[in-house]
């Protein structure tokens, strides 16, 4: 895979997926990131990133098996659904974030 001018690498891209600005060198990526085709799926991959290792802490906590396999599976298609349905606003505000308008409509 060929990586794009500006690629923050691996570390900035946990920042990233963290919700932190990145610095002005790697703003054609992160224009390219919002901004591209298939940019949805790239802030639902992203949004996975951080909740798998929370909803398999969440697995650890004591319970019968049934609510240690309930609580992190409800967390995820809660958080899932919520990033879905507001993923215009995620993207307007990560957008604002690095100081790149929004396309338009």
């Amino acid at each position: 895979m060929t990586r794009l001018p500006g690629d923050p690498g691996p570390f900035g891209r946990i920042r990233y997926a963290l919700g932190f600005r990145l610095p002005p060198g790697n703003l054609d990526w992160v224009r390219h990131d919002l901004t591209d085709a298939g940019w949805r799926g790239r802030i639902l991959l992203r949004h996975l990133y951080v909740m798998v290792p929370i909803c398999l802490l969440l697995a650890l906590l004591p319970g019968p098996a049934w609510v240690r396999a309930a609580v992190p599976l409800l967390a995820l298609a809660a958080s899932t659904l919520t990033v879905a349905i507001s993923s215009d606003d995620l993207r307007r505000s990560r957008l604002h974030r690095h100081g790149l308008r929004p396309p338009e409509r």
